[in-house]
């Protein structure tokens, strides 16, 4: 399909969807748009927790792609709903997550398929393909994280040395944490409260500092984080600090350790130089453990991407798409 050398592909809607039984009570939404005949790929959202967006889809040619998207665990369309405090967030780690996307492929018939998401979505497409790389034809990922401990921790504390007067409100939002090393349990806590003021409250200041991080690149319109309905902050917060607060279990450094595991899979990584909420040393050291990846550095973007960003990541995904 033609489009201009900046624009995206227009809005399509999905030939097919449904929830899939994953277990522990939990059902995953999943939708496929594009070319039921075309080359296989994943959508893997951010937050983790946002769920999928549709605007996702736009970055694929709907000739020459079967887009599969789907809502991650307890957010979404995805059920029970972490907004829901009766949803068990006990059935919620990493490696469910790997386990729910590997029962969708099977579910739909595929055999491999390429990856594609950022921030949050980079790091479990990252453990998904090291897990199963036979399963992984290509990778495309924006704002390269890795979830380390000491990327949240900069996250959470260190980028307060940019921001000291929002950070200090969020860290007045616990003042029960044991120091700046148990800001995100104590937010974890706050989140599981049986009192809904108290979730509701830790949900805003949690927000607030995320907007705040992003500030010096977000454009006009609602707030990233504040700005979603009330549910869905309740959901995105409640996951975002399960995860964090736990590392994603992971081991410290897994990801990158690991990335000889994705030999012969070719990657395009695209990162922001002025990415604040998640500095561009991550994607730098991942690019130079991973052989068959390469990185493209967008000067004038951060976190959030930017016109740069998508061409890159639209130039990446149209090549892939002749690769068969």
């Amino acid at each position: 399909m033609d489009r201009g050398p900046d624009e995206k592909y227009p809005p399509i809607e999905p030939y097919d969807h449904g929830t899939l039984d994953v277990g522990d009570g939990n059902l995953v939404y999943w939708e496929v748009c594009g070319n039921p005949a075309g080359k296989s790929a994943l959508v893997v959202h951010g937050g983790p927790g946002s769920g999928c967006n549709a605007r996702a889809r736009q970055y694929f040619d709907p000739d020459l792609y079967r887009v599969v998207l789907f809502d991650q665990r307890n957010c979404g369309r995805s059920t029970p709903h972490a907004s829901d405090p009766a949803a068990d967030m006990r059935h919620n780690t990493t490696a469910h997550l790997i386990a729910d996307m590997e029962l969708l492929r099977r579910h739909l018939g595929i055999g491999k398929w390429l990856l594609y998401g950022g921030s949050w979505g980079s790091t479990l497409i990252l453990a998904y393909a090291e897990q199963h790389p036979r399963r992984v034809s290509e990778i495309v990922i924006s704002a390269v994280t890795t979830t380390r401990r000491s990327e949240i921790d900069w996250l959470y504390r260190g980028a307060g040395q940019i921001f000291p007067e929002a950070w200090d409100l969020f860290r007045a939002g616990v003042p029960e944490a044991r120091g700046p090393g148990d800001l995100v349990a104590a937010y974890a806590r706050r989140t599981e409260s049986p009192d809904p003021d108290v979730r509701a409250r830790a949900t805003a200041d949690w927000c607030a500092w995320e907007d705040a991080v992003l500030s010096m690149e977000a454009a006009a319109g609602p707030s990233p984080y504040s700005g979603r309905p009330g549910r869905d902050q309740l959901a995105l917060v409640r996951i975002c600090t399960h995860y964090f607060s736990h590392g994603a279990w992971l081991e410290e450094g897994q990801l990158i350790r690991d990335a000889g595991r994705l030999a012969g899979i070719p990657g395009v990584l695209v990162h922001g130089r002025f990415d604040l909420g998640g500095p561009l040393t991550t994607a730098w050291e991942l690019a130079k453990a991973w052989p068959d990846a390469e990185l493209t550095v967008i000067d004038d973007a951060g976190h959030l991407g930017g016109p740069a960003t998508s061409r890159a990541v639209l130039a990446a995904l149209d090549r892939f798409a002749r690769l068969g």
